[in-house]
């Protein structure tokens, strides 16, 4: 079996306390010492699988490993407020000894975000754990990783599209103000890249770039590109006419501000979880989204991550419940970002 020596001695105390080291104990071929041995045994395996549960990564979620994460806020709060301020006042050229100086100040508005538990849970039966210590094998780990992942993928999911039942906000929620860029349709009549020249996608970016440039007076400037994931791989493979060079590469290379471009499964037009233009069947529209990733401008707001509860038994089970705590996306600047639609679609036959 895998060496693991920390546990929790709590929860050695509680599996003692449960009886279920001493079942386990007592079957054939998987006999211990004494309730403590058995106890520490199982607290060192629940422990290994915690660990193991903490550190999974799952880069394929694209929130989770863009945007800017912050756990500032207490994970006991049940609200988090915040503040956008505008700058007031004019300059203006004075005379010596001038008591009419222009007031200059600066107007701030609040805004207050909820933040909700997300929670999950794994277990695992007497005869799970007779199983290990019989065959010689570490508890499944597997579990406890599902659990990690079933709480990051709605986490994802919040981050992209928020969750009107519960009032969280993701970076392509209505609420957020967010300007929408419109994509001109290409010579073939569409606005999907796809069907579009290279020099047509090139314009397009830069019409997303100019729009920033126009609105904030050359203030904000977006510097990541998120894609849905084909129309990532179509620039990623496609080449400038006459040359070795691909679409995504020539923007990286020649974009002023561009510094990321990246592939965003949850953009697909057909993915309905992530992205609120989409639909499952013909019609939906694929989106990319342009913002500056910084963690002035946009944050995703977790103040608690992740967390594993002391184990709970319940009659043959020990379960850990799993929790965590998250307030959507806070977009401090909606400016700094722009939603474009269009740039994929899924069209009937």
């Amino acid at each position: 079996m895998q060496k693991h020596t920390s546990y929790n001695p709590a929860e050695a105390v509680q599996l003692k306390r449960s009886g279920i080291a001493t079942a386990v104990m007592a079957s054939p071929g998987t006999r211990f010492d004494s309730e403590d041995q058995a106890s520490v045994f199982f607290a060192r395996e629940l422990d290994h699988v915690k660990a193991k549960s903490y550190d999974r990564e799952y880069p394929e979620l694209t929130a989770l490993s863009t945007f800017p994460q912050s756990s500032e806020a207490d994970p006991g709060a049940e609200s988090i407020t915040y503040y956008t301020y505008d700058r007031t006042g004019v300059a203006k050229i004075i005379d010596n000894y001038s008591t009419d100086l222009p007031r200059a100040d600066v107007t701030g508005k609040p805004t207050s975000v909820p933040v909700k538990s997300i929670g999950a849970s794994y277990g695992y039966s007497v005869q799970e754990m007779r199983a290990s210590r019989l065959a010689g094998k570490s508890l499944d780990s597997r579990k406890g990783e599902s659990a990690r992942y079933q709480i990051d993928v709605l986490t994802n999911k919040i981050a992209w599209a928020g969750d009107k039942d519960s009032g969280l906000m993701g970076v392509l929620s209505e609420g957020q103000n967010i300007p929408e860029y419109a994509i001109e349709a290409g010579a073939q009549g569409g606005t999907s890249w796809k069907e579009k020249t290279a020099d047509e996608i090139l314009a397009d970016v830069n019409g997303m770039a100019a729009q920033v440039a126009a609105v904030t007076k050359n203030v904000e400037r977006p510097d990541t590109l998120c894609l849905p994931a084909d129309v990532y791989m179509d620039i990623s493979t496609r080449r400038i006419p006459d040359t070795h060079i691909t679409v995504k590469k020539f923007l990286l290379d020649n974009s002023p501000y561009i510094k990321e471009i990246i592939s965003a499964s949850e953009l697909n037009a057909d993915s309905v979880d992530t992205n609120p233009y989409a639909k499952a069947g013909t019609g939906g529209k694929g989106v990319a989204f342009l913002f500056k990733n910084d963690p002035d401008k946009l944050t995703m707001e977790i103040p608690m991550p992740f967390y594993q509860h002391p184990l709970q038994v319940e009659n043959l089970e020990t379960k850990i419940p799993c929790e965590s705590r998250v307030a959507g996306v806070i977009v401090y600047y909606p400016m700094s970002a722009l939603i474009a639609v269009g740039v994929s679609e899924i069209k009937g036959d």
